[in-house]
């Protein structure tokens, strides 16, 4: 199996690319729509603004694409809130795959969110084997309210989602390539999904 990690305006691409080598997993960067549809899987990373990277995808049709996929996709942090409806960062415009707003921290507590956190109400099969009392490694200014799409809960200044999942499309706000063996734990997974052929 190979691993399709889709560019976009993210910073953070090889580290997806060495996390997902520890576990044995080939990978290959892509940008092109065609390379999107003849994946067996999609990892969507990002770190960065929401604006810039949708214009990045919606440019080169690579949103539309993304939508029309039917094999497990995964989406890391930027990621996350690209797959969401609309975002408060610049009043962005988003995939729509999850019918999710992304807002803003607001509250007692440092901005961005970053470091350890303990994530809870996990579900799913992201999170088979993965220990109930896990931490993982964030970094994030904007969230998602829980919701029906939620996977995962965490809190910081309130609760918000840890993780979405809907169909073939799986979101995570932490990131897994930083967070040791249960994010190690959490690709595994995401690669041992089952998922039809695109097309």
């Amino acid at each position: 199996m190979t691993v399709a990690i889709l560019r976009s305006t993210a910073g953070n691409l090889q580290s997806v690319v060495y996390a997902l080598d520890r576990i044995g997993v080939r990978s290959q960067v892509v940008t092109t729509a065609r390379e999107l549809e003849v994946a067996e899987r999609v990892i969507l990373p990002g770190v960065g603004e929401a604006r810039s990277a949708m214009s990045y995808l919606s440019d080169r049709g690579l949103d539309r694409a993304v939508r029309h996929l039917q094999v497990p996709v995964l989406g890391i942090c930027l990621g996350l809130q690209l797959m969401c409806g609309t975002s408060r960062e610049r009043d962005t415009q988003c995939m729509g795959i999850f019918d999710q707003e992304v807002v803003r921290f607001n509250g007692v507590g440092k901005i961005p969110h970053m470091g350890w956190n303990r994530v809870s109400r996990m579900k799913g099969p992201l999170f088979d084997g993965v220990d109930k009392s896990s931490w993982f490694y964030f970094v994030h200014s904007y969230f998602t309210k829980p919701s029906e799409y939620s996977a995962a809960c965490c809190d910081y200044m309130g609760p918000f989602s840890a993780a979405l999942q809907k169909d073939n499309f799986f979101a995570v706000q932490f990131h897994p390539e930083k967070s040791g063996f249960s994010g190690s734990r959490i690709l595994e997974n995401f690669c041992r999904i089952p998922g039809a052929k695109n097309g």
